[in-house]
């Protein structure tokens, strides 16, 4: 299915190409996409083409670099302007990730808009209602994960719900309240009208539970407010959320099965990914992330990890400093490596380029695909969603409402005991609890690109970035970056009618 799927969406390219820009219109050597819609299989290749929107780097293998705008890494090639961004150096025209998310969410939102209208519009014999309300729903899931994007880091954006043209392309902000308001309405959508069996039973079709994960995700973001207080009406429905999650899925037997290609399929942790397909779709996982080293871990986030006592390293009788990957969280040697990827049995990667903490990220690489290098074909998925983030967001929803009850305690052990660490002990009160588990967080979701949404939604990144001394760039964080400008090259063009977000005129 898999293949299948793939397939389909390298095909969507005939008529789905897109700028980078709001305005998507079809180029001249492409299928009109007015002409093209003629039956079921054109409406699937379109899907997948919504679906490859999400392939962009910002949405899948550059995960990793998202962390390295937090505590947790370095970019020696400045990937994404993550270096100018954590130095402060954040403005309309500062580009990377700052430019890069905001039009690649359009070029997804465009392509979704678009199935989306066809499909309001077709009454083809080979589609019934169910059908295309199912495909409507992947459509607007994408949607609105994209949205979600452009709501947590831009606050206020255009709301395009329509196909663009030369007519209607300028677009204004909408307010942020309402950028939720529709992507509360896309999943809400989605849960009702996708399909009712875990993901890893639909062939890389999201699911209800997908739409499920991810609004969860999206209300725990948005229940810390500008002021990073929760509120505990809104964590309630995350809450109820995980519950309904937690009933179709389980973790992983291994923590790295979730992220290596041939233990992906049919894996029962995995909520919804990227999917890449070698050798004609696939991503450079290993190459960037195990030769180049593009993503570098800090020490502090090394030094972040237990010992296998439950201790804290540097309190632990078992710390060891001359041999510091010794007796420690077995998620520390399964995410980092020191100096080259080692897997053991003599399978060894020495990169070709400088390793300037002296650490790699381990978590995202196949052994299978030794050595790494230009040639290497890496077609592991970009895991989005997963059983793990949902155990971790019901704790974190569950404590603050109630405190550190037994289903609190439940699901971080859980997490723990799959990786031999010992169970959190009895008696914590909620703020002891709140803070094991935001380490259980850093540790066990370690580049996978939520750190940074973690800092901001808890609005503690001035607090938590101001105070990194370990990179090899200085780090300054103004109370303005909780939310980004918006490109200054949209601004531009639209003549007016885009505000530039007030802290940055």
């Amino acid at each position: 299915m898999k293949k299948k799927f793939i397939t389909a969406l390298m095909l969507s390219g005939l008529f789905l190409g897109s700028c980078n820009s709001a305005l998507d219109l079809n180029p001249l050597d492409q299928i009109a996409s007015d002409n093209y819609f003629g039956k079921k299989s054109d409406f699937d290749n379109a899907l997948a083409g919504v679906y490859a929107s999400l392939q962009s780097e910002a949405f899948s293998y550059g995960m990793p670099f998202r962390d390295c705008l937090t505590d947790n890494g370095y970019n020696q090639f400045n990937s994404g302007s993550v270096n100018e961004i954590v130095g402060g150096n954040l403005n309309p025209t500062t580009g990377g990730y700052e430019t890069g998310i905001y039009n690649d969410a359009y070029v997804g939102i465009g392509r979704a808009n678009r199935l989306i209208e066809k499909l309001q519009s077709y009454n083809g014999s080979d589609m019934n209602d169910a059908e295309k309300k199912n495909m409507e729903a992947e459509a607007r899931f994408i949607r609105a994960f994209v949205y979600f994007q452009l709501y947590s880091i831009y606050g206020e954006v255009p709301l395009v719900l329509t196909s663009l043209s030369l007519e209607n392309q300028r677009q204004p902000k909408e307010s942020a309240e309402n950028i939720l308001k529709q992507i509360r309405a896309d999943l809400d959508f989605g849960i009702a009208n996708l399909a009712a069996k875990p993901y890893f039973n639909n062939g890389g079709h999201a699911t209800a539970s997908s739409a499920k994960a991810l609004k969860a995700r999206v209300l725990l973001f948005a229940a810390y407010g500008d002021k990073g207080v929760p509120d505990l009406a809104i964590l309630k429905e995350v809450k109820d959320l995980c519950t309904d999650v937690m009933k179709e899925y389980t973790l992983s037997t291994a923590f790295e099965n979730v992220f290596r290609d041939a233990t992906q399929k049919n894996n029962t942790e995995i909520i919804f990914s990227v999917n890449f397909l070698a050798p004609n779709n696939t991503a450079p996982w290993d190459m960037y992330l195990g030769d180049w080293i593009a993503a570098s871990p800090l020490q502090n986030l090394v030094d972040t990890y237990e010992c296998k006592d439950g201790l804290p390293f540097g309190e632990s009788p078992l710390t060891d400093r001359t041999n510091p990957f010794k007796d420690r969280d077995p998620r520390l040697s399964k995410t980092i490596f020191v100096d080259h990827p080692d897997f053991g049995g003599g399978k060894i990667h020495t990169p070709s380029n400088p390793r300037p903490t002296g650490y790699g990220v381990l978590k995202f690489l196949d052994p299978a695909n030794l050595p790494f290098g230009f040639s290497t074909l890496s077609q592991q998925d970009a895991v989005v969603l997963r059983f793990g983030e949902v155990l971790l967001m019901y704790a974190e929803a569950q404590n603050e409402i109630a405190g550190p009850d037994q289903s609190v305690y439940d699901a971080m052990n859980t997490l723990r005991n799959r990786v031999q660490m010992p169970g959190i002990p009895a008696g914590y009160t909620k703020e002891k609890m709140r803070g094991r588990i935001r380490h259980e967080r850093r540790v066990e979701l370690a580049f996978e690109g939520l750190r940074h949404y973690d800092l901001i939604r808890w609005h503690i990144a001035g607090e938590v970035l101001n105070n990194v001394k370990d990179s090899k760039v200085p780090y300054h964080f103004e109370d303005k970056f909780y939310r980004w400008p918006l490109p200054q090259t949209e601004i531009e063009k639209s003549a007016g009618v885009l505000i530039q977000n007030p802290d940055y005129k």
